[in-house]
């Protein structure tokens, strides 16, 4: 087992096209974290970086003990998962999961223990027999996993492995991929664009934006005290909302921003910070009209127009609320829940703590 370090990494492609920028990560032994972003956010070319898939333009890696700049794919001693599953097509489950064995030359009593007793893990021992053709696609995907498995590496490197699978499937195997690291206790780097798989799986998240590092911390740090305006609409669904600072206090709000720091000019509430009751605490109470009412089984969602110019703000309410017609209603959010950012470079106003984080 291994941690890895990065030092100012950063990836140039021909002609000046720059991928990544001066991405700095100390990942323990053991630890899961996970690459979160949009597409194009650089987020897979560090995985294929970290497993030498492409070159390092500058900067250091290193995993464990050594620095794996120059070293090829197969002297780094990690394991990837890829989003295709990458099977051969021509060959028994069984053959799938040993080819990288015998390529290595380990011994064949070695292979076959190995093999079996991932396939055991993973609860394809009965497919062993089978070609990928006849598999479904969960479990063509714990082939791709036991694979990976078998090499006992240092690292496992997974690229968005869940995203070709129905929603159902994904949430069976996010559950299947945390319980297998835990007990493997295997340093793990993992990459998706999807919020929700990040939050569940990490022990931390590493939120990525255009090539950088935005905010690196646990699941909850990074939802209950977003790093900037980027990382608090992306990290939680519905996204926060953003309301202006001047149009808050003159809307019922200037007790409330009057408290927060002056640099701060925009103001983030979450959805689920919005009450339809009114909190015991001190808070501000927002008026407006109800533009769109989703009921999603155990959450709604209120979509409300705040005032004629377009202010929006979204709430996220537990349970089926009496029935909504679209007149004038009232979300309360309690002073402690207000979100300070400055408009202009997107950075959260430290000093400013949210209601979770504070009392945390």
């Amino acid at each position: 087992m291994a941690g890895m370090v990065m030092e100012g990494l950063g990836k140039t492609y021909a002609g000046g096209v720059r991928a990544l920028s001066d991405v700095s990560l100390d990942v323990a032994d053991g630890e899961f974290v996970v690459l979160v972003g949009p597409s194009g956010c650089g987020k897979s070319t560090l995985l294929r970086m970290v497993a030498g898939l492409e070159t390092i333009t500058e900067g250091t890696l290193r995993i464990g003990n050594r620095v794996v700049n120059r070293l090829e794919p197969a002297e780094r001693d990690i394991a990837m998962v890829f989003q295709n599953y990458a099977l051969y097509p021509h060959m028994t489950v069984y053959n799938n999961l040993a080819y990288g064995l015998r390529n290595r030359g380990t011994p064949k009593d070695e292979i076959d223990r190995r093999v079996r007793d991932a396939a055991r893990i993973l609860e394809i021992d009965r497919f062993l027999d089978r070609k990928p053709r006849a598999l479904s696609g969960g479990q063509r995907q714990r082939v791709a996993m036991g694979r990976a498995i078998v090499r006992d590496p240092q690292v496992y490197l997974f690229d968005e492995p869940l995203s070709n699978l129905d929603a159902k499937l994904r949430v069976q195997m996010r559950v299947e991929i945390k319980q297998l690291q835990r007990r493997l206790k295997t340093t793990t780097l993992y990459v998706t664009h999807d919020q929700l798989e990040a939050m569940t799986l990490g022990d931390r998240l590493v939120v990525m934006n255009g090539g950088r590092i935005e905010q690196v911390g646990t699941p909850i740090e990074v939802y209950e005290r977003p790093a900037t305006t980027f990382v608090a609409g992306f990290i939680g669904s519905p996204a926060m909302n953003m309301l202006p600072r001047d149009w808050l206090a003159g809307n019922g709000g200037a007790t409330a921003v009057a408290a927060l720091p002056p640099e701060a000019d925009l103001i983030g509430i979450r959805p689920d910070d919005l009450l339809t009751s009114p909190p015991p605490e001190p808070h501000l109470t927002l008026a407006g009209r109800l533009a769109l009412y989703e009921p999603a089984g155990a959450e709604s969602f209120l979509h409300l127009r705040l005032d004629g110019d377009g202010v929006m703000a979204t709430a996220r309410v537990h349970g089926r609320p009496a029935p909504i017609e679209a007149g004038a209603i009232h979300l309360h959010v309690p002073h402690a829940a207000l979100h300070p950012f400055d408009s202009v470079t997107g950075q959260r106003i430290r000093g400013a703590a949210s209601r979770r984080a504070s009392s945390g």
